[in-house]
């Protein structure tokens, strides 16, 4: 299948999809991508068809659509589905499907930070102090024993809000108890992971693979806090810029050494070597980089940014990695910057208001684009909110600064009741 037409199953309706989605969309090899459920962006994009009439949860349903439309290759974009064994279902039902993403196995390096946590003691990558508990008072016990800050997250998916950084030993035993015994994120908080809080900057690391060698994107910086200066709550994240003057090429050079071929290494040794795109977030130390946490798939927002600086066919690194072949491509980079801001509901984190009309002009100017995310587009052909998250701006640059300025200037061309979005995306960077 290395030369032949791909006709594509792309699963998810974010962000990240539609980027997917559009990059896909550029390969002279790709006849058609179907996206289940796909949004408000997937639904105008060209080569594109939007499938409402099957569940993305539905894996029998998903290989049964798959071979009445002749597709021949899928990618799960989010997560729950690579951790509920989407590829090991299209492997067992559908081998001639090729599948871009992690076994059931291998995802559990997002699926359960308890392992992840256990699975870099075990393979000697360097990350924060930590303990793992699934009893409430046994870590409450060691929260009150330790002297120096925490985060405490959750072990299971929490849609990127599982994770709680305290201020005070009281904010910490509050959290401990809305996790563990309040349920706030379902049975997500069955077991937690109690850390040591490092200081540093936080950067994301994309990398490509295919159980052996690793393509990494230029590194990104997301912004994860809902308001300016990094206040207020977690969210799944609100804008990024790549790649960051943060790391220098020694630094990226130490970063591939020390964390991810040792972690591609390691869970090939474990016995669930990784295809797809690993993600790697890291806080870079005055002690040196460690990491934070493993996502199993393309970052969000972080893909809007990475993949519009990528030159190089998406598709053809896709199949690489699903051949094992991924050492004979190479990763062409745009010698540009980039900036997404993402653009909210009124209330996200929190409640929010779905179904709210929106107005959009398409950019018409190269190097600047609007990804959806929660958007649909009605049997009206109205686009309105369907998520928090609803849409980003994403603009590339000669210089960061004329990335970020482009950036916004693509968010003026979004305009719907209670909008919200960070002014500051960057300024990490820029200060």
């Amino acid at each position: 299948m290395a030369n032949s037409r791909l006709r594509i199953l792309l699963i998810g309706n974010g962000g990240r999809e539609h980027t997917l989605a559009w990059k896909l969309a550029q390969s002279t090899r790709v006849e058609c991508i179907h996206v289940v459920p796909g949004n408000g962006g997937t639904a105008g994009l060209e080569k594109c068809t939007n499938v409402a009439s099957v569940s993305a949860e539905d894996f029998p349903a998903l290989v049964k659509y798959a071979k009445d439309q002749n597709l021949n290759f899928c990618v799960p974009g989010p997560e729950a589905p690579l951790v509920a064994g989407m590829v090991d279902h299209f492997q067992q039902h559908a081998p001639d499907i090729q599948c871009f993403g992690p076994s059931e196995a291998a995802a559990r390096m997002e699926g359960s930070k308890t392992f992840s946590k256990d699975f870099m003691k075990r393979n000697s990558i360097p990350t924060a102090r930590y303990e793992n508990f699934d009893d409430y008072e046994s870590a409450k016990q060691h929260l009150d024993s330790i002297d120096y800050s925490v985060v405490i997250k959750a072990d299971g998916l929490a849609a990127g809000k599982g994770v709680i950084i305290p201020t005070s030993k009281d904010e910490a035993r509050t959290a401990l108890k809305e996790i563990m015994l309040d349920k706030e994120f379902g049975s997500a908080g069955n077991s937690v992971v109690i850390e040591e809080f490092l200081e540093g900057d936080e950067i994301s690391i994309l990398s490509l693979s295919d159980g052996k060698t690793i393509l990494s994107l230029p590194p990104a910086q997301d912004h994860k806090r809902i308001g300016d200066k990094d206040t207020g709550p977690n969210t799944g994240g609100m804008g990024t810029y790549a790649p960051t003057p943060l790391t220098s090429k020694d630094l990226l050079s130490e970063i591939e050494q020390t964390v991810l071929q040792p972690t591609i290494d390691g869970m090939s040794k474990d016995g669930f070597p990784f295809c797809g795109c690993l993600f790697t977030g890291l806080m870079l130390t005055k002690t040196g980089p460690r990491v934070l946490e493993y996502n199993v798939r393309f970052g969000d927002p972080e893909s809007q940014s990475c993949l519009s600086l990528l030159q190089s066919d998406l598709a053809d690194l896709m199949q690489a990695c699903c051949t094992g072949s991924l050492a004979s491509q190479s990763l062409s980079i745009a010698p540009l910057s980039a900036c997404t801001v993402v653009v909210a509901a009124g209330g996200y984190p929190g409640s929010y208001a779905k179904g709210t009309v929106m107005e959009v002009n398409e950019p018409t100017q190269e190097g600047m684009y609007l990804f959806h995310a929660g958007t649909n587009l009605g049997s009206d052909s109205v686009l309105k909110t369907s998520g928090g998250r609803v849409i980003a701006a994403t603009a590339t640059g000669t210089t960061l600064r004329e990335a970020v300025d482009r950036a916004y200037g693509g968010v003026r061309m979004i305009s719907f009741e209670g909008m919200q979005y960070r002014k500051d995306i960057a300024y990490r960077a820029l200060r």
